[in-house]
């Protein structure tokens, strides 16, 4: 009464799939992760459905076993308007549900004739065995009032290569902020700082080590005696040492200090604190006048000093704007000098669309994808010079460009990682982490925006709030195994360029075109954890 099928997890598994013929087998490194998907489907409803795995068996030893896989579900949103800019070929027209995030209830009901996909992850040690590991998913449920069962074989093949720490530079932007039962906690309680840890774990399980952590919003400012500021970096030490403990940092991203000061057009500001009457004040002023500068040369200088006492200068860049364009040349430039001033060993990084007109003021270039497309060149020209060169996706690019969208394919989710290895960019940026709107992110997908009329689909978001801490998304665990291809990718090059060059080429072959066979994918990946393993 239950049909069941094995389904690679790059394939989107759709409420309308039929079973087709396939083998639930992950080849991976030691030090990444194993993923199968399971789907289960009957011609009528299913209650309480559930699923179960056995410790996975190495085959020619049966006392190795790998322990502690994983179980979910795979949950449904609804994409009800498609990005502007159309793909040629997309999964499916919009609006329609679309499978992504993966749900934390142990049993789930499914409607009569749909397909219902189980998600089943198994981290592997570095120090596992090398081998062919089998275990069996049983999956039961009550189908007219009587309880059914299935099992389904599944096997892992542990490859003798090993994958560290990853060198690429990863980070997703968040907010502190939580939607479940509209409950967000308050700034200093236990829930705040146990959230705030939950989500570093997140971060790190999925090999994000870039923290966006703003000094300048978390430090606290008091009048000093001699009428200066008297500043605290002790809530800034907090945050950093709980990104530090769960493995995030890596580096830390030092938050913004200015912006527009209105709209996309407007000029650009800066922030800071002055004292009125004995009392501390937040302000906004141009980055060229002297209230900013009197602010900067005690803020900046004390910053630096403090980095360097807790061991974490070597590990901290400097945020100044996002997205500066053309007409924001002059304040951006006047905003990079203070820093240079006052804190010159300070690296200044910015998603931004500019290009020469900000050479000398930027020292980790992170344009968006479309644009480090249409001016490669120079940036491998600033790579030359020694700076360093990231790239971001986020509203855009959208059509044939790879990206995060849920209505795209996840291999163009996990294959923006080989893209930075193919063109040499050393880290990937998105703003999107968990930036729900006012409505749930299970049932509204497409929140407005006031640049294009609506955000798409994903595009402010990678994981979902669950009852405790955020639960991730098939998305997200594309991403995190596609970082992992990205290290292998690198270990692979460091001792055979060309060959290293070559299985990139495979699917990435360009900028905005792509090999997205799943089959070939999973060859091309074979392949390469072979070279390494010999």
């Amino acid at each position: 009464m239950l049909a069941t099928w094995s389904v690679d997890p790059l394939v989107k598994v759709f409420r309308d799939a039929k079973p087709v013929a396939g083998e639930a087998i992950a080849e991976v490194a030691r030090g990444e992760h194993a993923t199968w998907q399971i789907v289960v489907r009957s011609a009528k409803p299913i209650e309480g459905l559930r699923a179960e795995i056995d410790q996975l068996t190495l085959e020619a030893d049966k006392g190795t076993t790998l322990r502690g896989a994983i179980v979910r579900f795979v949950g449904y949103v609804p994409v009800d308007r498609p990005t502007q800019k159309l793909s040629k070929n997309p999964l499916r027209k919009v609006p329609d549900d679309f499978p992504d995030p993966l749900l934390e209830e142990p049993t789930i009901d499914v409607e009569a004739g749909e397909a219902q996909p189980i998600w089943i992850t198994v981290a592997i040690p570095q120090g596992a065995q090398p081998g062919l590991y089998r275990a069996k998913v049983r999956i039961c449920g009550n189908v007219d009032g009587r309880d059914v069962s299935a099992e389904v074989p599944v096997a892992v093949r542990v490859f003798s290569v090993t994958v560290g720490k990853s060198r690429l530079w990863v980070t997703n932007w968040f907010a502190m902020q939580w939607r479940h039962m509209e409950i967000s906690p308050k700034g200093d309680s236990p829930e705040y700082w146990a959230l705030l840890r939950r989500y570093a774990r997140n971060m790190a399980e999925h090999r994000q080590n870039v923290a966006r952590i703003s000094p300048l919003s978390l430090a606290s400012f008091s009048p000093g005696k001699d009428g200066k500021l008297q500043i605290d970096f002790s809530r800034f030490d907090r945050w950093v040492t709980i990104f530090i403990e769960e493995g995030v940092i890596g580096r830390i991203e030092g938050g913004h200090l200015g912006g527009r000061s209105k709209g996309w057009l407007s000029p650009m500001v800066v922030r800071i604190r002055e004292i009125e009457n004995g009392k501390v004040i937040a302000k906004t002023v141009d980055p060229s006048s002297p209230e900013a500068d009197r602010f900067y040369a005690q803020f900046l200088p004390a910053l630096v000093k403090h980095l360097r006492e807790k061991g974490w200068l070597d590990r901290y860049m400097q945020h100044l704007a996002d997205e500066p364009i053309e007409m924001h040349v002059e304040s951006y430039r006047a905003m990079a000098q203070l820093v240079r001033k006052y804190a010159p060993e300070l690296s200044i990084l910015d998603a931004g669309r500019l290009t020469k007109l900000l050479v000398g003021s930027v020292d980790i270039w992170v344009p968006i994808l479309q644009h480090f497309h249409r001016d490669f060149p120079f940036y491998q020209q600033r790579q030359r010079a020694g700076e360093e060169v990231w790239f971001y996706t986020c509203v855009f690019p959208q059509g044939e460009y790879a990206n995060r969208f849920i209505e795209q394919p996840l291999l163009k989710t996990r294959i923006l990682h080989w893209m930075n290895y193919r063109y040499g960019a050393t880290g990937y940026l998105h703003w999107g982490y968990n930036h729900w709107r006012d409505e749930s992110p299970f049932t509204h997908t497409t929140p407005p925006h006031p640049g294009p009329p609506y955000l798409p689909a994903g595009d402010a978001w990678i994981v979902y709030p669950g009852r405790d801490g955020p639960i991730g998304s098939i998305r997200f665990e594309a991403m995190r195994d596609g970082i992992a291809d990205h290290e292998l990718l690198s270990m692979l090059g460091e001792r055979d360029a060309a060959a290293a060059k070559r299985l990139a080429s495979k699917h990435v072959l360009d900028f905005d075109r792509y090999n997205c066979d799943v089959n070939q994918f999973r060859a091309t990946r074979q392949e390469l954890l072979e070279l390494l393993s010999r």
